[in-house]
């Protein structure tokens, strides 16, 4: 079976087209025969390694993807094979405290595929039957595997944990990367005036018809954070959205209106950050940390998706034999949507 990954951590250079057993579904389980797999900015850090996750080797990369179910395992309802599907990455043991509770995000054997277990970029990939969901029938192999990750985790940053009301302002770091276009999207549907801030006037642009409502361009001349005052009228934003990290989040925390919320789901120029607090306590804003979403909050997405509310945005589509050069893409920034894998032509 070809497959994309790794063997070993480390630079860009370790990737790999691999030559892997297929895999055999086993009970509750079923396999897919992938059309196309999703790349994330999670696919770098799997490749770098993260402290306190150990992964299979070789590896392989990729949690969203499209493709359809070729073989089930004992206690599926075998009517299933020849069904088209998408991935939920989100794998939760669905017994612990939180998974009863209904977050599966907080799961205490949380894990995401591509992450903690071999992905989608495989010709063939095995997954809970419950992660594999009827693909939606306006999209088609390419959009699907653009949507999961990405939408799952904005909707679930901004409704759920940034509490985000018709008529609040939002403010988005960052325009190019498949969770800021999905953002965009989610923060026009909940009635969000968006402001849209980015180093890239270009990009910014193309954010105006997902649903951006101001851009503003910042850069040496015009730091972020006076870039942000200026675009809030001097007030602050009820959210902002920011998974950019160190580069931005000083000034994302500075731009918070009293009781704002600064919403961080990830860190691609670093995890570590130096923050004042007075100014925090005195407005009254908080820090919020937000990981995927519930499996609810997936299938309303799912919904969205399906009438068309949301929209898969793609930046470019490249064969599995050209991973490394997908993946360079995505590590350069210069992109707008999502980095995509055609698994089978």
């Amino acid at each position: 079976m070809r497959a994309f990954g790794f063997e070993q951590h480390g630079p860009l250079s370790n990737l790999r087209l691999l030559s892997l057993p297929e895999p055999t579904p086993g009970p509750g389980e079923v396999r897919i025969a992938v059309q196309v797999a999703g790349l994330n900015h999670l696919d770098l850090f799997t490749l770098e390694g993260m402290p306190g996750i150990t992964v299979p080797l070789p590896h392989v990369l990729a949690g969203d993807g499209t493709g359809i179910i070729d073989r089930v395992g004992e206690g599926v309802d075998p009517a299933r094979v020849g069904q088209r599907v998408l991935v939920d990455p989100s794998l939760a043991d669905g017994t612990c405290e939180w998974c009863r509770r209904g977050l599966e995000n907080f799961c205490s054997n949380y894990q995401i595929i591509g992450e903690h277990t071999n992905g989608t970029a495989a010709e063939y990939v095995v997954v809970p039957q419950g992660n594999a969901v009827p693909l939606p029938s306006h999209l088609d192999w390419v959009g699907g595997a653009g949507v999961a990750l990405v939408f799952m985790t904005a909707w679930h940053a901004l409704r759920t944990v940034g509490e985000l009301q018709q008529g609040d302002t939002l403010a988005i770091i960052g325009a190019g990367g498949g969770l800021v276009t999905a953002a965009v999207q989610v923060g026009r549907y909940l009635g969000a005036r968006t402001v849209v801030a980015t180093r890239n006037a270009a990009k910014g642009e193309k954010t105006r018809a997902l649903g951006a409502d101001e851009v503003v361009v910042y850069g040496d001349d015009q730091p972020l954070s006076k870039a942000l005052w200026a675009a809030s009228g001097k007030r602050g934003f009820d959210v902002v959205f920011d998974s950019t990290g160190r580069a931005t989040f000083t000034a994302s925390a500075r731009s918070l209106a009293r009781g704002g919320r600064l919403v961080f789901c990830g860190g691609t120029t670093g995890p570590v950050v130096e923050i004042d607090l007075r100014g925090l306590f005195w407005r009254g804003a908080s820090l919020r940390g937000s990981t995927m979403a519930t499996r609810a909050e997936f299938h309303e997405v799912l919904r969205h998706l399906a009438d068309g509310t949301l929209k898969p945005v793609v930046d470019r589509v490249f064969p599995l034999e050209e991973g490394q050069a997908a993946m360079e893409r995505l590590a350069g920034g210069d992109v707008f949507g999502k980095v995509l894998l055609r698994v089978r032509q």
